[in-house]
């Protein structure tokens, strides 16, 4: 007999297995859910299954803590920290952990949509076998992608992810980032801002296109409201230039008009863009104001990607010089703005770039995932500066992966 055929006609086996009904019962309703029904659908779900003690895990936005998503047949309880637990493990690894417990295993599975770790589904059951893996694997990626699709219409989980009172200029900020994390066959990206809850004028953008990955990440001038209002129509302008297919240099131009022509003569962004070929490994960049990326090769930082640099946005500068590179295998660029090294605490020396590579060196390892680096690398400088945040202070972490 042939697999998935009738032994009768030959024809092939269209009958409903338990992991399609499971799966496909929750797919056939989570269009019509509310966001609050999310949660109570899944848990409905993970029951059939024969698991209990469903908890849905969120990342702050501080990405310090986990916090469970409240919902009828969902565990609460208090938030997780995500260093020092297996929910932890399983969020920085992106991948399943199980604890045995006194009634049977903990399961951890990631929450992943498109590697953007949203966060943990955490369930207890009786024992673990290769299904039920499988099926909780598959179970938590749709429920990720169901997170995804709702929270464009809902408070609710903004709601859950926010560990503190947020400022209107953050809350702008916030809303105009792609996924902080993002992981594909040939390139990974992770980013971090700082002070996540009061964040002003830094920001960052990606997008990948076909083969070519798109990057830029702007500082603009001040603090508050101007700041992120400037840094909205700095990020508005080279998302409608990049997606013109317009050169790195005429995108630079662009945003230089869009800020020029909206705020004072004095107003400025610095901002560095950049353009990565996924199948080649070929990198191009303008710098404009902007403090140089890092270069990490072998997980130690082999230098600085220096190159000619163009006033900041808003300026009128001339037309830049794109400046280009062939990365190997690997590879990691680390960009970051000026408030991540130029901190310091009243009367002492800036924190400088010498310290932020040593951190480098001894955080990022072969072993770890690009947004597990990038939030340690974040929250170690905080510390080494004395949790001093008296600017934004923003990194983003970029990997080729060949």
């Amino acid at each position: 007999m042939t697999v998935g055929r009738h032994e009768d006609d030959g024809r092939p086996d269209r009958s409903e297995s338990f992991g399609e009904r499971l799966l496909g019962g929750f797919l056939d309703h989570v269009h019509g859910l509310s966001p609050d029904g999310v949660g109570p659908a899944l848990a409905d779900a993970v029951a059939r299954m024969g698991g209990r003690e469903v908890r849905i895990l969120l990342q702050d936005y501080g990405q310090r803590n986990l916090v469970p998503l409240a919902g009828e047949g969902l565990e609460d309880g208090d938030p997780v920290p995500i260093d020092g637990s297996a929910a932890g493990r399983c969020f920085l690894t992106s991948r399943a952990v199980e604890v045995p417990v006194a009634d049977g295993i903990r399961v951890h599975a990631p929450l992943l949509d498109g590697r953007d770790q949203a966060g943990v589904l955490a369930v207890t059951l009786d024992a673990v076998d290769d299904d039920t893996r499988r099926l909780l694997r598959r179970l938590a990626a749709l429920a990720a992608a169901t997170l995804q699709t709702k929270n464009g219409y809902t408070d609710l989980f903004f709601r859950t992810r926010r560990g503190e009172p947020m400022s209107v200029a953050a809350e702008i900020q916030w809303s105009l980032l792609p996924p902080l994390a993002m992981t594909m066959p040939r390139v990974a990206v992770a980013g971090v801002l700082e002070p996540a809850y009061d964040v002003g004028g830094d920001s960052f953008d990606y997008a990948l296109n076909g083969d070519v990955l798109h990057l830029a990440m702007i500082d603009a001038m001040g603090h508050g409201l101007d700041a992120a209002t400037m840094a909205t129509v700095a990020i508005g302008a080279y998302r409608h230039a990049r997606r013109t297919s317009v050169e790195l240099s005429e995108i630079y131009l662009f945003m230089d008009r869009a800020v020029a022509e909206q705020f004072a003569p004095d107003h400025f962004v610095t901002a560095q863009m950049l353009r990565l070929d996924t199948g080649t490994g070929r990198l191009q960049w303008v710098n404009a104001g902007h403090p140089a990326p890092l270069l990490i090769r072998d997980h130690r930082v082999k230098g600085r990607l220096n190159s000619p640099t163009t006033l900041p946005v808003g300026f009128g500068g001339d037309q830049p010089q794109v400046s280009e590179v062939a990365l190997d295998p690997g590879d990691r660029i680390l960009c970051f703005t000026d408030g991540l090294i130029e901190e310091h605490e009243s009367g002492e020396e800036e924190f400088g770039e010498d310290q932020l590579i040593d951190w480098v060196n001894q955080l990022d390892r072969a072993d770890r995932e690009v947004h597990a680096v990038a939030r340690d690398l974040s929250h170690t400088l905080k510390r080494a500066r004395g949790e001093a945040t008296s600017d934004d202070s923003t990194l983003l972490l970029v990997e080729w992966r060949g």
